[in-house]
């Protein structure tokens, strides 16, 4: 157990150095990303009225915060970066929080949607149930879950100083069945080229009741 929790702050110190360090090219370089898709699929899929409690974990430093608010909703900010969170705040305005993905303190039933855009595959596969667990509980009991990550064929270790873990859909789908979320939809991006060049696998989930059923 000690060399495991180790490993862990390990790949959470390391990982977050990488981001710390280059948080101002990260904004740079994803300011113009367009995501627009991923935010509709998330909200298409909300029961409920706006404004809408929408948790963006992994904000980075604030495009989609801002892009959510721009639409009238209520966004919260999760980041562990503390430089990409001061960005993500002085961008969107939004409250942000500052926590690590192994070590989440979050509010029982609190949001209608999470939009985990390109965050969660720097989640270990060990520590991944857990996560998933904390974040089913901080849904609302019919919220809904956004996930993108960069596929592969679940190989997990460091990438150019950064952890991750690279899920196939059955992978990715078996890790969200067992944590009690129904599967609402999914798609590769980015739009309009061949399978073999859509990096990413991009996946809505609904929570499940206690008793399973959505």
């Amino acid at each position: 157990m000690t060399q495991l929790l180790e490993d862990l702050a390990l790949i959470t110190a390391r990982t977050l150095e990488h981001y710390n360090e280059r948080a101002t090219d990260f904004w740079e370089g994803t300011r113009d990303h367009d995501v627009k898709q991923n935010i509709e699929a998330l909200l298409r899929h909300i029961r409920g009225a706006p404004p809408l409690r929408i948790l963006d974990f992994g904000c980075g430093p604030g495009r989609d915060l801002a892009a959510f608010r721009s639409l009238g909703h209520e966004p919260i900010g999760l980041e562990g970066s503390p430089p990409l969170a001061t960005m993500a705040r002085e961008h969107s305005g939004c409250e942000v929080w500052e926590q690590n993905f192994l070590a989440l303190k979050l509010p029982a039933g609190r949001f209608h949607g999470i939009f985990a855009n390109a965050s969660l595959f720097h989640v270990p596969c060990k520590e991944l149930p857990r996560v998933l667990s904390e974040l089913h509980a901080t849904l609302k009991p019919d919220g809904v879950l956004f996930t993108s990550n960069p596929r592969g064929n679940n190989e997990e270790g460091w990438n150019h100083g950064r952890y991750g873990a690279y899920h196939d859909l059955e992978s990715w789908r078996a890790f969200l069945e067992r944590a009690a979320f129904a599967e609402l939809e999914y798609y590769y991006r980015p739009p309009g080229l061949p399978l073999e060049q859509q990096a990413w696998l991009a996946s809505v989930w609904r929570r499940k009741g206690v008793s399973g059923e959505i």
